[in-house]
């Protein structure tokens, strides 16, 4: 049945607005909404009359339906889940997806409207059946329902208590300004649409209690549910909060009401009251004044932009007082809620210009009320972390810090970055911290007094407008003589790199001359400090230097000379910053050693410490010391030692590499890394080998640095010395011998679609080889996943096969010799036993011991690893394969089994069914043919977790 609301109806919502002074000038909507508590399901009748305020004639409009996102596995949002490591969209039960099921589309003639979705399924195209014209309106009747999700994708929809938070839940109009803005649902909180003056008269379940960020009219209850009428004038979309318990609280302060939830369970009733307070005073006072009836606060909000950092420890390691904590979690969620509801901006284009306001007015905050907390809180004061540079950190400089975890791994990106083109860690991260920095940055050079007021001026302005970024532009421009075109140009629309260096200081009797040098000929601004006994005696700003310039100060009894002393530029290092005045010993940096890792101190060379405990069964559990120089922070060049003791051989062993990264461009060819490294450790019993490997490595990655694809040249001359103890047989190989290996590596790790190969060649004395392996995983949408694994290897020359073994440089079916001492192996000379049962899959990748004959090749190998799963982590294997030694016809080998692979490529276990060997379970001593793979480095673990971050 086709709804269409009464003329009277439309002809009230005329005269109501008319009556409170807004004009018809926007799109007028009005729903009639009814949630099913049963089936999850909301029933929506709604009436959209669009006015055509463009100077274009329209015959077609689109709306955005970002509730169909959750639809199936092929929307945006499910590829951006790909992008970022998340199956749950992926592996999604149908009753637990969201969908959007459009009934009936209507013009105000009863004349059916044709519609369809675009490609990302989630936008639907409706074809008007007259043209609008510029300044006219249609009028449109729509009638769907909506399928909540469960809420375990995103924050909305649905959770197991029955509470419900909507956001972006109807059909709203996708914004036009002579070109559609047609974006697509990615989890970013970013949805463009044009404003609406909307009414909702929304129906649910009784036992629910209802909040919104509209205007409340009333509620009324009836026999099975309760009805609320909700009103924006000025709005862009109606978000509705419904939880079984009334935990929403409403604060009326001089500034504005506030209704909140957000959480703090030590902290009082009456202090969250004066925090409030001081909070909304503060946005009042920096901002403006909110124009809406009131702010929704929620936990829900916080939690989608929480505070990062070490408040995200467990509550009972929290090192904030309450009050710190509640403040900064309360002003950062109504920053940017206010914000998004009242600067009608592009989201997807602009979101840096509502960043830069909220994270500057957030150091503001802690400036002026908690100008002495310390980074690490509470933890700042315990014995053995208050020596930790770290933990002498103030609150505020985690801004720079945070952002530059990108930038020195070449991965920070233009603040004008579309947003769903930024990493997570820049998006969620890096880009807001240097938004905010920007202005802090500005505001030093230019007065903080004119950057405040150019905000407020700007709120001002253009609260419940359109905005641009080039509206902000000229704003701070008319606050200011001084020239800042380079925050525009530079600091804001690049990924340019800050950085300076006092080069050189000539004394004078009066005067210092200083030669400054712009390292990375970013033309910024660049502050000067002179300081005595840690205090500011001078302060300077120099600017236009393009490569190096000399400046002259006058001497004031400065010790010691520091560029940006107060960190308010994000550099890029800041370890050649500085300059001591009083003779060339004294400039030089003392040594610091400091246990485990720490942030940079640019007055010190630091080298950190920290014990290590290895483990293979001929040194048995070897401690040692593990001395390196990498901060939190990536540093071009890097050392990093670690001498052990093996009590087994009662003997030093260890492992050392030296290296320097050097990053070429954001993409395509990006990253050279110059690398020597050597280890000693013990191969048998009182045999040790070592391993000296001077390499270089070529790196490329595409232009969307969301993508995981990457690809690698490297080249390697491996040297490999061998002692063996006297009383066992001589070698049966030559003891002594080195590889030149080449190797092409090309990467596209999706959680979805998984491809990975390499080309390998490998020139020795002896032998020259070359081979290629892919491996490829697909999920289906059946949840069914498919990994195939190719490898094939060949022999260019081969005159090993005289040595007494000649299969240690052959290419092995199921263990490889391992002859690069490349693997982690915990137990590589062994034959039989448990550790002999660890797996590596590499070469020909099987996992049945098969018999002798069949093991290595000298000649050629080709071989074909599958498995497919069949609940979970449960799955079947197969492999099959040929395998070729010189003057010997090639043998068809095959094996299969159940693989349970509880963590991929970390931890799986193989139990081999049927092979050459015939039906292995069935024979003796079964439980030695078991293999495994375990992974046990943190730095490959660690990986696992961050890989969604960068």
């Amino acid at each position: 049945m086709v709804h269409k609301f009464p003329i009277t109806a439309a002809l009230f919502l005329a005269l109501f607005f008319t009556a409170t002074g807004v004009t018809m000038a926007q799109h007028i909507n009005t729903l009639t909404a009814s949630l099913d508590g049963e089936t999850k399901q909301i029933n929506v009748q709604q009436e959209f009359i669009y006015k055509n305020d463009s100077d274009v004639i329209l015959n077609i409009l689109y709306f955005n339906d970002w509730a169909h996102a959750y639809s199936d596995k092929n929307t945006g949002l499910a590829k951006r889940f790909d992008e970022e490591f998340k199956k749950s969209l992926h592996l999604a039960k149908d009753e637990e997806r969201g969908f959007t099921t459009i009934l009936s589309a209507v013009d105000d003639n009863y004349r059916g409207l044709r519609w369809k979705r675009t490609t990302e399924k989630d936008i639907i195209r409706i074809e008007l059946n007259s043209p609008l014209r510029p300044g006219e309106t249609a009028k449109l009747f729509l009638t769907y329902t909506v399928q909540l999700p469960e809420n375990k994708f995103t924050s909305y929809g649905y959770d197991k208590r029955n509470n419900y938070y909507l956001k972006d839940w109807y059909l709203t109009p996708s914004y036009f300004d002579g070109s559609w803005h047609l974006y697509s649902n990615k989890n970013l909180e970013d949805i463009h649409t044009d404003v609406t003056h909307t009414n909702v008269n929304f129906t649910f379940p009784r036992d629910l209690h209802l909040v919104s960020n509209f205007e409340v009219l009333g509620s009324s209850q009836f026999s099975n549910g309760q009805i609320a009428q909700l009103r924006a004038l000025q709005q862009k979309n109606c978000e509705i909060i419904l939880t079984q318990e009334r935990r929403f609280l409403t604060h009326v302060t001089p500034q504005m009401t506030v209704v909140t939830d957000i959480e703090a369970p030590k902290y009082n009733v009456v202090g969250k009251g004066l925090s409030i307070n001081r909070v909304t005073e503060f946005i009042s006072q920096n901002l403006g004044k909110y124009p809406h009836a009131h702010l929704l606060v929620s936990e829900l909000d916080y939690k989608k932009n929480p505070l990062y950092g070490i408040n995200q420890l467990p509550s009972f390691i929290r090192p904030y007082e309450e009050q710190f904590q509640y403040e900064m979690k309360f002003l950062k969620t109504a920053l940017i809620n206010i914000l998004e509801e009242t600067l009608f901006l592009d989201a997807r284009k602009d979101q840096w210009l509502t960043d830069a306001i909220a994270n500057y007015l957030m150091i503001e905050y802690v400036n002026q009320y908690y100008p002495d907390q310390k980074l690490l809180g509470k933890l700042s004061r315990i014995w053995g972390v208050r020596s930790f540079n770290l933990a002498k950190m103030h609150f505020n400089e985690q801004y720079p810090f945070l952002y530059m975890l990108t930038s020195r791994k070449n991965l920070d990106q233009p603040l004008l970055t579309s947003n769903d083109s930024l990493i997570r860690f820049n998006q969620k991260i890096a880009n807001k911290y240097k938004a905010g920095l920007g202005l802090s940055y500005l505001a030093s050079y230019v007065g903080k007094e004119k950057i405040d007021e150019g905000i407020k001026t700007f709120y001002k302005h253009y609260q419940l407008s359109k905005v641009k970024t080039l509206d902000f532009e000229s704003i701070m421009k008319r606050m200011t003589d001084k020239n800042i075109d380079w925050f525009f140009q530079d600091y804001v629309s690049t990924d340019r790199k800050i950085d300076f260096k006092i080069k050189n200081v000539e004394k004078t009797k009066d005067s210092l001359h200083i030669t400054i040098k712009n390292k990375k000929g970013t033309n910024v601004p660049i502050s000067l400090f002179g300081l005595k006994n840690d205090s500011v005696v001078s302060k300077y700003w120099f600017s236009n230097i393009d490569d190096q310039k000399v400046v002259s100060i006058p001497r004031n009894d400065e010790k010691r000379l520091v560029l940006n002393y107060d960190q308010k530029i994000p550099e890029f290092n800041q370890r050649d910053n500085w300059k001591s005045l009083g003779g060339f010993f004294s400039s030089n940096k003392k040594l610091k050693f400091t246990f485990f890792k720490d942030s940079e101190n640019p007055y010190y060379n630091q080298v950190f410490y920290v014990p290590v405990l290895n483990f293979n069964i001929y040194d048995g559990w070897t401690p040692g010391l593990r001395l390196y120089n990498k901060t939190f922070l990536e540093r071009p060049f890097v050392y990093d030692v670690a001498p052990s003791y093996s009590f087994r051989e009662q003997s030093f062993v260890g492992s050392g590499s030296i290296s320097y990264r050097k990053y070429l461009s954001k993409s395509g060819l990006y990253v050279a890394n110059y690398a020597l490294g050597a280890s000693t450790y013990h191969f048998q019993e009182n045999s040790r080998y070592t391993k000296i490997t001077p390499s270089f490595s070529l790196g490329w990655r595409p232009d969307h640095l969301i993508s995981n694809k990457r690809e690698f040249l490297s080249f390697r001359f491996i040297n490999v010395l061998r002692n063996k103890d006297e009383n066992l047989i001589d070698f049966e190989t030559p003891p002594d011998y080195s590889v030149f290996n080449v190797r092409y590596t090309n990467h596209n790790p999706g959680i979805i679609n998984y491809l990975s190969w390499f080309a390998d060649g490998q020139h020795a004395k002896d032998f020259s080889k070359l081979s290629f392996e892919m491996e490829y995983r697909q999920l289906f949408e059946s949840n069914r996943q498919l990994n195939l694994r190719f490898f094939a290897g060949k022999f260019l020359r081969n005159n090993t096969t005289d040595y007494r073994d000649p299969n240690f440089f052959s290419f092995a079916l199921d263990r490889p010799t391992d002859y690069l001492f490349d693997y982690g192996y915990l137990g590589r000379s062994e034959d039989s036993g448990l550790y002999s049962q660890q797996i590596i899959i590499a070469e020909g990748g099987f996992k049945s011991f098969m018999p002798e004959r069949f093991r290595f090749a000298n000649d050629w190998m080709a071989t074909i690893n599958s498995s497919v799963n069949l609940w979970r982590w449960i799955e079947v294997y197969g492999d099959l394969g040929y395998v070729k030694n010189k003057g010997i016809p090639a043998k068809f080998v095959y094996d299969s089994g159940v693989r349970l692979n509880l963590l991929t490529d970390y931890f799986e276990l193989y139990f081999p069914l049927y092979s050459n060997n015939g039906w292995e379970i069935s024979q003796p001593n079964y439980g030695e043919k078991i293999r495994f793979i375990i992974t046990v480095s943190p730095k490959t673990l660690t990986g696992l977790f961050t890989r969604k971050w960068f």
